[in-house]
């Protein structure tokens, strides 16, 4: 069993940053294929971000690649979001997964993933 509790969230203008954390419960912690993924109003919920269990291979989505940088510290059992040059469609609440399937180095599917936080939202005002 892992629980995740997300932090970081709050408001931002277009352009700048802000730096999402994921704290993990549990001592298989690095073991996980960790990620993020967002919902805004209204709309499903999307894949962001993933890291495999060292951190030494990520995924992005199209739509954050080169604005959002994901990494772990598996010393610390926390996962990171670090966002820049935020837009305004970047505002959603932003969920941390964590996720095992043998053989599976890294997945965008949301029913790969097993475990969830409760959420932080994030708004980007113009």
């Amino acid at each position: 069993q892992v629980q995740l509790v997300e932090s970081g969230g709050g408001l931002a203008q277009a352009g700048g940053s802000l730096r999402l954390s994921c704290a993990a419960s549990g001592r298989t912690f690095r073991t996980y294929i960790m990620a993020w993924f967002r919902q805004a109003p209204g709309k499903e919920r999307e894949f962001v971000a993933a890291s495999n269990w060292s951190g030494g291979r990520t995924y992005y989505a199209d739509s954050v690649k080169g604005r959002f940088t994901i990494s772990r510290d598996n010393a610390k059992n926390t996962v990171y979001l670090q966002m820049d040059s935020l837009k305004p469609e970047d505002t959603a609440a932003y969920y941390c997964a964590a996720g095992f399937r043998p053989g599976v180095v890294l997945t965008t599917k949301i029913d790969e993933y097993d475990y969830w936080g409760q959420g932080t939202q994030v708004t980007v005002s113009s």
